[in-house]
């Protein structure tokens, strides 16, 4: 009997922990008086947060 074949789900990215983007201050204010920050995503998981699962074979080695 065959099994269904499913898609592994995603896990969270290891280098941001599910956190893809960052808000950071460049450190001055403007002339009107606003805080200039930026909008920086994960390098890894490129802003998603999620990572694909990786499929592990029967019988490989880990």
């Amino acid at each position: 009997m065959t099994h269904p074949t499913t898609t592994p789900t995603p896990r969270i990215c290891p280098h941001c922990d599910g956190f893809a983007t960052a808000a950071i201050t460049t450190g001055g204010r403007d002339q009107h008086g606003h805080l200039p920050t930026l909008t920086i995503a994960c390098r890894a998981c490129n802003g998603l947060g999620t990572v694909p699962a990786h499929r592990v074979q029967e019988g490989a080695r880990a």
